[in-house]
């Protein structure tokens, strides 16, 4: 029995996370597991309600379940960083989900934006490091409001973060088995005290995985490679906020935001899955915005939790309806709305 928080949020998101948990409940029947969920209402309407994000009672609570099924978290009436710091980042902090994985996997060339690319081509994965470096929040200002104002933004790395998070992008690869090479993506030539210790780490665990290629390639040419040559990745490992842009390059060159889903993981504790895309609260209402990348999140949930045949026939239904049946993977322009997509992933599982 799976228990299952459901983390709606804000805009749309409640509109995909219905259709995820439709397909979940679809691939339970088929694939016989059991499960239940419980709806924790954080994000925007409860923020401007109660003045609340997330409380530590409710990281206790949420430490009790086999995983979280995020929508999307972010509100007009609020302002940017309260909802993303409060919510986003105290969950993925609290809960240790140090590892981001983001799949970059073209469904379908017709919505590629790069010339001549096929499904071939692009399908790699990046392992970001989800709990250290810039994003850490650690920095100060001085003479802050005067023209001598100075900020520090500071790039909190230790040995012990990068290492566990190298380690599970070599055993990812490893278990992947698909080109079994794995690419450092950092800056070690200006960025030289945290990539010194990221190059470091890396040369010295690819010691241990004999079997695995490896590379290293700075992040400005990584962005580069992954519009002219993506098919020279398999799986890139790298720091929190390069993660953080290149994997938006990567949901662009598989489609865009409607396909793009990821997991923050704890390999020994509690995960948690969502659409990359935002809340999108133009379309929210609308019936028009595309579910899928929330309905592989609910995929990439369940093959988390060990129901790898679940896991799979839902990706495969995605990639049969973004192959034969969307017009575009862009909200309003699928050709059907939001329930009929969830409907052809259930008909197609």
């Amino acid at each position: 029995m799976y228990k299952i928080a459901v983390i709606p949020g804000d805009g749309t998101g409640p509109e995909v996370v219905r259709e995820g948990l439709k397909v979940i409940e679809s691939a339970a029947d088929k694939f016989g597991f059991k499960y239940e969920t419980k709806i924790f209402d954080f994000g925007g309407q409860r923020y401007l309600k109660t003045g609340k994000t997330v409380d530590d009672c409710d990281i206790k609570e949420l430490q009790e379940y086999s995983a979280i099924f995020l929508g999307a978290i972010g509100h007009p009436e609020v302002k940017p960083g309260i909802l993303e710091t409060g919510i986003l980042l105290k969950l993925r902090f609290a809960l240790d989900q140090y590892i981001n994985l983001r799949p970059v996997k073209l469904y379908n060339a017709e919505f590629c934006p790069l010339k001549g690319k096929n499904p071939q081509d692009i399908d790699f994965v990046v392992v970001r490091e989800n709990s250290e470096g810039l994003y850490k929040g650690m920095g100060e200002f001085k003479d802050k409001g005067t023209k001598d104002e100075v900020a520090i933004q500071l790039s909190y790395n230790t040995r012990k973060g990068v290492e566990r998070c190298v380690r599970y992008a070599f055993e990812f690869t490893r278990k992947r088995n698909k080109g079994r090479k794995l690419t450092l993506c950092g800056k070690t030539n200006v960025l030289t005290y945290a990539w010194d210790l990221w190059q470091r780490v890396f040369n010295e665990v690819a010691k241990d995985y004999p079997d695995i290629a490896t590379d290293y390639a700075h992040v400005d040419a990584t962005t580069m490679w992954f519009v002219k040559n993506p098919e020279w990745f398999d799986v890139i490992v790298t720091d929190n906020m390069f993660g953080d842009i290149i994997t938006d390059l990567g949901a662009m060159i598989q489609g865009g935001m409607g396909i793009a889903a990821g997991g923050n993981i704890n390999p020994q504790g509690v995960s948690m899955f969502e659409p990359i895309g935002g809340s999108a609260p133009k379309y929210t209402g609308q019936n028009v915005i595309n579910p899928l990348a929330a309905i592989c999140a609910a995929g990439m949930m369940l093959e988390n939790l060990g129901e790898l045949k679940a896991g799979k026939a839902i990706e495969d239904a995605v990639i049969k309806i973004a192959g034969t049946k969307l017009k575009s993977l862009a909200a309003g322009k699928m050709g059907y709305s939001t329930v009929e997509v969830g409907d052809l992933v259930v008909k197609h599982l």
